[in-house]
């Protein structure tokens, strides 16, 4: 048996300490090492203890937690898991912490929430697992493809990812022209991250991106991100689809859920259909891919090399759902190969 995950807990409220403290030490597999109230303090405890994965509030005194985060990154990269508060401040904040390279992230949670900080201890020994290098050289910069040069055909793009899946989309939808397929899209991310999320990836992208609504028609250069938190994101209306957004319990321990959104791209478009798994933990996503490969859609899945975590993509693949396994660098260029019209028609 693997020792404990050894963890320092960040956040200059001790009362918000105290509580992380007692969620993760509930866990028999991690062990809270020590607690900081500051930066100044949470980076003698660093140099002191050594942990495996660091929790880490946004915004503290003396330096807030994106400027030390930058700093963990470049001078001794580990895993953070960062713990914010859920609001859109909250959201941006900690959206541009997962690009600069957190593992992941948990919203505080509100006064008599029942489970608060929901999975932390499993994202905790996930980040303690993980030999992701923490510190890479960004890579650089590639052109989305100009509408000239693609010609979308008829075919639905359905992705899912969770932890990771901030910096995965973000380099898979910048190879996306503006005139992309309809692409759905299911990210496990805390309610009231989403809508942040998706405006940041329509300032990144070409294509139009948006919070996916109730009833929203699939559109040429349109992508659709499910909203966190109560429902499930659907495609359904074959003579003119579009997104459902549908009240059900959690799947898979999720809601939004990949497997609810993959399950319903495979009954309403089959072949007309590319499904793509990415960085998550878990095995949501696994089975719904598996469904749409068996209804005749191309199916893609992120490789272990490049994964934050090799959850999703290594269930889907040991399932057979999986056609192809690929660097994340090559995922956005192959889906538009899979996608484009073909030169006698459309697809």
């Amino acid at each position: 048996m693997s020792a404990p995950a050894r963890v320092l807990v960040v956040d200059d409220s001790p009362t918000m300490r105290g509580l992380i403290s007692a969620v993760l030490s509930s866990d028999p597999d991690v062990n809270v090492i020590g607690q900081a109230g500051d930066a100044l303090e949470a980076r003698e405890a660093i140099k002191k203890l050594n942990p495996d994965v660091v929790t880490l509030d946004i915004e503290m005194p003396n330096m807030n937690g994106l400027e030390f985060l930058e700093k963990i990154m470049r001078l001794r990269p580990m895993p953070v898991i960062m713990v914010s508060t859920m609001t859109h401040r909250g959201a941006e904040a900690t959206l541009a912490a997962l690009e600069i390279g957190a593992f992941d992230c948990v919203g505080k949670p509100a006064p008599g929430e029942p489970r608060p900080f929901g999975d932390l201890a499993e994202k905790v020994k996930a980040a303690a697992r993980t030999q992701r290098q923490f510190v890479q050289p960004p890579a650089a910069p590639v052109p989305p493809v100009s509408v000239a040069d693609f010609r979308v055909g008829r075919k639905i793009v359905a992705i899912g990812s969770s932890t990771g899946g901030v910096e995965a989309l973000i380099a898979v939808l910048q190879k996306f022209p503006a005139n992309c397929p309809p692409t759905v899209i299911t990210q496990h991310m805390p309610p009231t991250f989403t809508k942040s999320f998706a405006d940041r990836l329509n300032r990144l992208c070409a294509p139009v991106v948006e919070e996916a609504t109730d009833g929203a028609r699939l559109k040429i250069g349109k992508i659709y991100l499910a909203p966190g938190g109560e429902r499930h994101l659907q495609v359904a209306n074959a003579s003119a689809p579009s997104c459902r957004l549908v009240e059900r319990d959690p799947v898979n321990g999720h809601r939004p859920s990949v497997d609810v959104l993959f399950d319903s791209v495979a009954e309403l478009a089959g072949r007309n259909a590319v499904g793509v798994i990415l960085t998550g933990m878990g095995r949501d996503g696994a089975a719904g891919l598996l469904k749409m490969r068996h209804a005749g859609a191309r199916t893609l899945g992120q490789n272990e090399k490049t994964c934050v975590v090799y959850g999703m993509p290594r269930v889907a693949y040991e399932l057979g759902a999986v056609e192809q396994q690929l660097p994340l660098n090559a995922i956005g260029e192959e889906i538009l190969k899979m996608t484009a019209a073909r030169k006698e028609g459309t697809e």
